[in-house]
Formats: structure tokens, sequence, C-alpha cells
């Protein structure tokens, strides 16, 4: 299968990319500099050149490819609300250039858009305060009635493996400036997660037998408790760990301080069973629990 990627030269995409030409598929990336493009060629991958503000070129992309995997986004937190938008006029355009062939078009979410508090599954739908990607997801699954096998992976909060410049990182950063590893208030606030070579075998089954209109789960783990996560930075940085009331957590944490006192369980169990994938990789707290994350 000729398959166009979004997000080929990312920390995930860069995975997924791999997964399918290790499985035997041809794949295209979509590049927007010659950077982009020189990873892509050095790896065995056409590029198409393009960027997701160029509607155009996404389009053509998608139109000479078997199936799409739409695995880019621009985490832009100052601005979240246009990423959002931007994200899923993306999916439209991927989604309109396949109307009708039944080819598939898989498309990135997040497990965030889950009501919190409760274990989220693949049968829940998001919740109505959340503004995470929530207009991706009901977009790419409105194109199952129009002759695309669209289909959505939700990725959890954390998805860790080499290469990681996420969430752990900024918290081992923060750990690092301020001299102390925080979590807020008992810290049993729980996350998700998935190791990204996981998440990339996950894509590849999408992309190959996900019917129109489903909803995947990428989840290693659970919910990881944020207090865990705090305490194993706190021992690899020798370090205090302490606790921040929500008051505090503003001035300590930034913009981070919204995901660190998410409480967004997740389940996996129904993607198991159907799709046969069982994540295989490290645990977010072993994986983490290694000189890779911290550096010399």
């Amino acid at each position: 299968m000729r398959v166009f990627v979004t997000g080929a030269t990312g920390f995930i995409g860069s995975a997924i990319v791999r997964e399918l030409i290790g499985a035997g598929h041809e794949v295209v990336g979509l590049a927007r500099s010659e950077a982009a493009a020189a990873a892509l060629t050095g790896v065995g991958v056409s590029v198409h050149r393009g960027s997701l503000d160029d509607l155009d070129s996404l389009r053509s992309g998608a139109a000479a490819a078997d199936g799409v995997i739409h695995a880019a986004f621009v985490h832009d937190f100052r601005d979240y609300a246009e990423a959002n938008r931007q994200d899923s006029q993306v999916v439209k355009a991927l989604g309109e250039a396949l109307a009708g062939s039944d080819r598939p078009l898989v498309v990135t979410s997040v497990t965030a858009l889950l009501t919190p508090g409760r274990l989220g599954t693949e049968m829940d739908t998001a919740d109505p305060h959340s503004v995470a990607r929530v207009a991706s997801e009901e977009t790419a699954l409105a194109m199952a009635s129009q002759g695309v096998r669209a289909s959505v992976v939700r990725l959890p909060t954390s998805v860790h493996g080499d290469g990681d410049k996420g969430l752990v990182p900024t918290l081992i950063d923060v750990a690092r400036r301020t001299g102390v590893s925080a979590y807020v208030g008992d810290g049993t606030n729980r996350w998700p997660a998935v190791h990204r070579l996981d998440a990339a075998k996950l894509y590849r089954l999408a992309l190959e037998s996900a019917s129109a209109g489903t909803r995947l789960h990428a989840i290693g783990d659970e919910g990881v408790a944020l207090r865990d996560i705090a305490a194993l930075i706190g021992r690899r940085l020798n370090v205090p760990v302490v606790s921040k009331s929500p008051e505090e957590a503003v001035d300590h944490f930034n913009w981070l301080k919204h995901f660190v006192m998410m409480d967004n369980p997740a389940s996996s169990a129904l993607t198991q069973e159907r799709f046969e994938w069982r994540p295989g990789q490290l645990t977010l707290l072993s994986d983490i629990d290694r000189q890779a994350y911290f550096g010399n």
C-alpha cells in the first residue's frame, strides 16, 4: 500500500514510518523544509512537499495514495484553539481527497478529550467541556458516511520512548530548575501512557484493518499516578519530592499546570481484543527510569 503520512519526521510519525516500511508498505511523507525532506529520503521515504497550511498540497498527497495517516499537529499551547481549528481543517481536506474511494484515513486524537476522573474507553465520546481535538475526531468519523474508511487513534497523555521531548522531559526540566520534583495535591491523579513503538504498530493495524468509524486507544499504562512519576524524577535527580497546591502549581509549572493536574485514565481493552494488539515495550515508569531521560 502507498501511504501518505503527515508528521512523518516527528517523534511518533517517524516510528510509524519505520513500522510501515517494515511491513512492506511504500511511504510518502509530507515535508515542509529541506531538512525534513532529507530526513525522509534518508530512510527510504518518498517526499511530498507541502505543509499543514497548504490544504491543496494535502489533498494532492492524499489523492495519490492508497491510504493516509495523519500524525502531524501544531503543539502551540499559547493558542490551542487555533491549533485545533487548523487540525480539523486538515482532516477535512484529507477526507475530501479520499471521499467515495473506501480508502483508509487514520487520524490522531487524544484521550484528553474524555471525561476526567473515570476510566475512558473506545466507546466513550468526547466530554462536552473538552477542547482537545474534539472537532478533528468528529470530522474524521463523519467521513465514514462519505465513503472514507476513516478511523481515529487516541493517544494518551504521555507517549514515551527515545527522543521524547514531551511532558515527562518537561517535568524533569522543571525539577532541575526549581530544585524540587512536584505533583499537585495528593498526586493520585493519573496519566495514561504508551511507548511510541507500540503506538506505531497500532497505527499500522488501523490503516490495514480498522473499519470506518472505529475509535482505537493506544494505551499501554491505563493510569500512572503523578506522584509516582514525581517520585522517580526526584530519586533520579536527588531532589526533594513535594506537593503543591493548585494555587502554587500555576507559578511552579506554568503552562504545564493543566497537564500535571489532569486525571485521565484510559483503557485499550477493546482495541486489544479487536486488533490483537498487545503493548510489548517498556511501561512509562520503567522507560523513564533510564539515563536516556536524564542525560549526563
